[in-house]
């Protein structure tokens, strides 16, 4: 998918971060859930001490007495009334909340009395049942509990309870419970978020901790492919990523071995064929026939050519070179003169700004093979020099034939020629480019080539400074 992250870190965040956002929401929804439940039975629990309070207090006065004071006990949270005749509880009303309402108001009543209690929910819009605030309650006069006044008019629980007096009369109390807070806790949401800030940090942390050594394994493979004599990765970390620096290690070390081998046995045969071809060349010369003596020179010489120049690839892929210093203005103007000496034309345009950290016969030689194909192709060659505190650029330009786009890559391979033949004079054994950008990737720049719209080819050779 591309709306995913590429990293290993973006993916696990993308994991954890919905989680934990989801996670806090449901923990927030259950505490509301069981705040709302908690100031119900809160509220029920005042409310059924006020009506135990009131059935006491309608106990004992009398039948007119009574009338007063229920019309005094009324208040906008709670109907007191006389003459509602007895309630009949729906089996849809006989809820949970129903009965320990009713077991509430009884154990607050403590006689056993008869209790019929009525729960329903209430729309917003259903005005509660009461009746106008005529007078005052008890102990010097009653207000509703503040939530439920609050919530006087919106959702919340309908409920009726009836209760018998001791000489048989019926007193029946209409209100209405709060279903849930009216104000949000913003106490906790600010708690909730801090804490979900929190988690996220500490979640961002052990992630990257965690990916760390990967993107490290990472890096290392990459340079490994640049550089096959870099230092070993230290072993340390998680197990696994232990395990991968081990096994990392031990390949490179195999690779070493291996090249080192290649190099010794490649370079043992290239010096041995020298000896056959010095005694060739001594016996050619003993020839009286003088045209087949120039051809037998000729194929020794190119054959010396192709011993030299394989010398020259072998020695190009050892490293054992220290860095130092380059000044690369000077070395420029150095291959310059040897060039000049030779009968080519090289001009310089640009100048480095301070000197490079390289091998500088490596960095030499790979410089030279650039300039002596351009030469070769393109009668002269132009070097332009490009600094800064990031990279050092060095660009050959030439006014040769450039080379087909299909060639572009294939000429850095070795023994690679555009042209089919061997012949010197048409460009050497083809090692040139391979030796040059091998030498580039050593020092972890690129040596890249391109056709230039008014003809010839251009060489550009990057190495970084940093």
């Amino acid at each position: 998918m591309r709306w995913l992250p590429r990293s290993l870190f973006g993916r696990l965040v993308l994991v954890l971060l919905p989680v934990l956002v989801v996670a806090q929401l449901v923990g927030f929804a259950l505490h509301m859930h069981e705040r709302g439940e908690a100031l119900s039975q809160a509220s029920g629990l005042q409310f059924a001490q006020r009506i135990a309070g009131m059935v006491r207090l309608l106990d004992s006065l009398d039948a007119a007495q009574r009338r007063n004071i229920a019309q005094g006990l009324s208040s906008p949270a709670l109907a007191v009334s006389l003459e509602r005749s007895a309630l009949v509880v729906a089996e849809g009303e006989k809820t949970a909340r129903a009965a320990l309402f009713a077991a509430m108001l009884r154990r607050f009543l403590g006689d056993g009395r008869p209790v019929a209690v009525s729960v329903t929910d209430a729309a917003p819009s259903e005005p509660a049942p009461m009746r106008p605030f005529g007078g005052r309650g008890m102990h010097g006069g009653w207000a509703p509990p503040m939530a439920a006044a609050q919530f006087l008019g919106g959702p919340g629980l309908q409920f009726v309870a009836q209760v018998r007096l001791r000489d048989g009369a019926l007193a029946t109390f209409d209100s209405r419970l709060p279903g849930e807070t009216v104000s949000w806790p913003y106490r906790l949401l600010l708690g909730l978020g801090v804490l979900l800030a929190a988690v996220l940090a500490v979640s961002l942390v052990a992630v990257r901790w965690v990916t760390r050594p990967l993107r490290t394994l990472a890096d290392t493979a990459e340079e490994l492919g640049r550089n096959i004599h870099r230092p070993a990765l230290a072993e340390r970390g998680p197990n696994e990523v232990a395990r991968a620096a081990r096994a990392l290690n031990t390949m490179q070390s195999r690779l070493i071995a291996y090249l080192d081998e290649r190099t010794r046995v490649l370079a043992a045969m290239s010096h041995d064929l020298k000896t056959p071809i010095t005694r060739l060349r001594l016996r050619a010369e003993l020839l009286e026939d003088s045209a087949l003596k120039a051809k037998i020179a000729a194929d020794l010489e190119e054959t010396q050519s192709m011993v030299d120049g394989a010398l020259d690839y072998l020695r190009g892929a050892a490293r054992d070179e220290p860095v130092k210093p380059v000044d690369v203005t000077a070395l420029l103007e150095s291959l310059q003169a040897d060039m000049q000496d030779l009968g080519g034309e090289v001009a310089i345009e640009g100048a480095a700004l301070k000197p490079l950290p390289a091998r500088p016969q490596a960095l030499k030689r790979c410089v030279w093979n650039l300039i002596d194909n351009a030469v070769k192709y393109g009668s002269r060659a132009r070097i332009a020099v490009d600094d800064d505190e990031r990279r050092l650029r060095i660009r050959v330009l030439d006014e040769g034939p450039g080379i087909p786009a299909g060639e572009m890559e294939k000429v850095f391979e070795p023994f690679h020629r555009v042209e089919s033949s061997r012949n010197r004079a048409t460009g050497g054994t083809g090692l040139g480019l391979s030796i040059a950008r091998g030498i580039a990737e050593d020092h972890r720049g690129s040596l890249e080539l391109r056709n230039r719209p008014e003809g010839g080819l251009e060489a550009t050779l990057v190495l970084p400074r940093k």
